[in-house]
């Protein structure tokens, strides 16, 4: 069994990383961009024999308290097979 969890800065937070990521694209000849967001990917494998129920709430834990900044972060978690 594994968890994703996903983690970007929030909408209204400055990205510094994604614009450069941005104007090195746009250098290249990407002209169509318009925007680029950086952010953070984790995966979890955990014990098959968990109960879904509180694997989702531990994850969500996980997340919010080790994983993502809530102040200026977001976060998206996915259970999987």
């Amino acid at each position: 069994m594994r968890a994703r969890v996903y983690v970007s800065l929030k909408p209204t937070v400055l990205d510094p990383q994604g614009k450069t990521i941005h104007a090195a694209l746009k250098g290249l000849g990407y002209t169509a961009i318009s925007d680029v967001r950086q952010g953070k990917f984790f995966e979890i494998r955990i014990d098959p024999q968990t109960d879904p129920a509180a694997l989702r709430k531990q994850i969500e834990q996980i997340a919010r308290d080790v994983l993502a900044n809530p102040v200026i972060e977001e976060y998206r978690v996915e259970l999987l097979d």
